[in-house]
């Protein structure tokens, strides 16, 4: 506190604090800007349907430039008609790295990646298990998005973020789920490992629970139908996930920019029941 004449001291107190104030604002607008997704370019691959493009709407929503990229050319023009003009789409066969190397090479600059392409499994007690088809699950869920991380991120933006998918069969595996729970465990132990090796970029992954997806399509009616049950007689919350539950979790990994090597569950309860 300085000591001067009452009028003087009132016109330097008042001016110290309206210069704290606007310093404040200063820093609150910086984090504010940092957080937004407003005008960010987001890569989702995966990003034509399910939890992908739910997630594309929602970062659409909040003012990113989504690109969608999955193998199936329809069903990203049937997006794109769902999403603001400005949204790109193309269609890339993420079960080769040479193709995901290229997309990268040719798409530019850009400040988020998720990817969330996965293909349907096929759920076998390991007596029944194809080994030599089980290797292929691997193909597009984990190496896919390992060959995204390493093409993708020498294109990316100071502040931007990888954002994986993982699922609670990592954690709690049923019978018949042991190349589902491989996979997923896989992840969040690459999650972590990315986190350290690509610091400062941060690396976080969602993992969902049972969501109501056309990842289940696989299963035989009768049995999807019984997992849906499963989830709403037992799970905490009393209800199988949606698609835009998950979309919430990816862009709050996406706009925070303190949490590395997350894996953020988003399950409605089911590792605690």
């Amino acid at each position: 506190m300085r000591f001067l004449p009452n009028g003087k001291w009132n016109r330097v107190f008042t001016g110290e604090i309206c210069g704290v104030k606007k310093r404040i604002n200063i820093m609150n607008n910086q984090i504010e800007n940092k957080s937004s997704l407003n005008g960010k370019r987001v890569i989702i691959l995966g990003g034509s349907t399910g939890i992908g493009f739910a997630t594309a709407k929602a970062a659409a929503a909040e003012g990113a430039k989504v690109v969608i990229v999955s193998g199936n050319q329809s069903k990203i023009n049937n997006a794109l008609r769902q999403l603001p003009e400005r949204a790109e789409g193309y269609a890339v066969d993420l079960a080769h790295e040479q193709n995901i190397q290229a997309f990268f090479e040719q798409a530019g600059n850009f400040d988020h990646l998720i990817y969330t392409a996965a293909e349907n499994l096929n759920l076998n007690n390991i007596n029944e298990t194809d080994i030599e088809a089980a290797r292929q699950f691997f193909n597009l869920r984990y190496w896919g998005a390992y060959a995204a991380v390493k093409y993708g991120t020498p294109f990316m933006n100071a502040g931007g973020s990888v954002n994986l998918t993982g699922g609670t069969a990592g954690s709690r595996p049923a019978s018949g789920w042991s190349i589902a729970s491989s996979i997923c465990g896989a992840m969040e132990g690459l999650v972590r490992a990315l986190a350290v090796e690509l610091a400062p970029i941060r690396v976080n992954a969602v993992i969902p629970g049972v969501i109501d997806t056309n990842l289940w399509d696989s299963l035989p009616a009768e049995n999807k139908e019984g997992l849906y049950n499963w989830a709403k007689d037992t799970l905490l919350l009393g209800r199988v996930g949606h698609a835009d539950d998950v979309a919430l979790a990816f862009v709050y990994l996406m706009k925070q920019n303190f949490g590395t090597g997350l894996n953020l569950v988003v399950d409605g309860g089911t590792l605690l029941v």
